[in-house]
């Protein structure tokens, strides 16, 4: 199955972004910085981020 792209909530300040459920790289939030999600091999870690909305 293809990845989805997910509308993330930064846990730090709260911004939100647009990311691939699938991160190859590390994403960081543009707004503090802080890293929203961690390759795993399949779905990224989103251990510094809330999912907020799974765009179809």
């Amino acid at each position: 199955m293809a990845g989805r792209f997910l509308r993330v909530s930064c846990r730090d300040c709260g911004a939100e972004t647009k990311i691939f459920e699938r991160a190859s790289t590390a994403v960081s939030c543009s707004v503090c910085g802080a890293t929203l999600a961690r390759p795993q091999g399949g779905k990224a870690d989103l251990s510094g981020s809330t999912i907020v909305d799974v765009l179809e």
